[in-house]
């Protein structure tokens, strides 16, 4: 699993205008279902998007991918994690950790 950071590098004025793009781009990967959650920060400075059954490779494709990122308005840090526990409604997203 991985969590996808995002901090604006622009004005929020700047940001704001690729929102559209951005919003439309998300929609289509909680449709092939690669998203779970995603978010703005607070305070609004970037924003949070958590993805599963992906690879790191996928991951950096999805940051570079965004309409945020080639209009250059905004930087992602991304982190891997094994979900080992979670809410139950979010079982079929547990991972074991390899050796």
């Amino acid at each position: 699993m991985f969590v996808l950071e995002l901090t604006y590098t622009a004005p929020l004025d700047r940001v704001e205008e690729h929102q559209d793009a951005h919003v439309a781009w998300l929609a289509g990967l909680y449709e092939e279902g690669v998203l779970i959650a995603s978010g703005r920060k607070n305070p609004r400075d970037g924003g949070v998007l958590i993805a599963a059954g992906i690879d790191r490779d996928r991951a950096e494709r999805i940051a570079a991918s965004d309409p945020y990122t080639t209009a250059g308005v905004c930087a992602y840090r991304i982190r891997e994690f094994i979900a080992t526990k979670t809410a139950p409604a979010l079982e079929r997203y547990r991972e074991q950790p390899s050796v």
